[in-house]
């Protein structure tokens, strides 16, 4: 069985104003299918920087990639296209969720774009918001709701697309420590309950505790993997 991602040599830098920063710097890693993986670190260690990478969303400058044994310099821009609409589903540390949008239509939006008809999307809608315990406020708009709610419409927005892998970067930073930990517990249960991948960017000490895989990174460079 092919591993997750598999990375090798990954260097990737930038320049802020007249500096150059190198976010990460020969960088080799392995993520299992499953498995909830935690991307450890402090601010500026690389560990955004190398979620983007694995979320199609940040090219590659120098090493590789493979996803599910293909490298993802091999993929065209349809191929890439594809995995990011239907098999990443991505959970962000300010939500980004539509203020004018209902949680119901927050979480079907993008199911929209998908080209999904409306029946089918509507049970993944109300089995997506019940599952992470959102049952009674699907007609909220984001500004009536908590942050922890609002987190939660973001995990049910990535889970309604039934993805391969969710990757998460910091989604409980925002949080306060109990609500942070029902995040979390809810994003474990996405590999317990429905066998999908979660790699998540934190520096939260309950997150790497529970992890399946912690990466550990400093300057862009791993420095434990365990």
């Amino acid at each position: 069985m092919h591993k997750l991602f598999q990375g090798k040599d990954v260097t990737l830098s930038y320049m802020m104003d007249d500096v150059k920063v190198e976010a990460l710097k020969n960088l080799s890693f392995e993520i299992d299918s499953g498995k909830f993986t935690c991307l450890a670190g402090a601010s500026g260690s690389g560990k955004s920087t190398l979620l983007n990478l694995l979320g199609l969303i940040e090219p590659m400058q120098a090493g590789e990639i493979k996803y599910l044994g293909r490298s993802t310099a091999e993929l065209n821009e349809n191929e890439l296209n594809r995995i990011r609409r239907f098999e990443i589903g991505f959970v962000f540390q300010s939500f980004h969720l539509i203020d004018v949008l209902t949680a119901e239509e927050n979480v079907e939006y993008f199911l929209v774009r998908q080209g999904i008809v409306k029946e089918s999307r509507k049970e993944l809608v109300r089995s997506a918001l019940e599952w992470v315990g959102l049952g009674d406020h699907v007609r909220k708009r984001p500004g009536q709701m908590s942050g922890g709610q609002r987190q939660r419409v973001a995990i049910a927005r990535a889970l309604a697309k039934q993805p391969r892998v969710i990757l998460a970067d910091e989604p409980t930073a925002n949080l306060d420590s109990k609500t942070g930990a029902d995040v979390l517990q809810l994003l474990l249960g996405l590999c317990s309950d429905r066998g999908c991948s979660v790699v998540m960017a934190s520096h939260d000490p309950q997150a790497m505790k529970l992890a399946d895989c912690l990466i550990r990174l400093r300057d862009g460079q791993m420095i434990e993997e365990k």
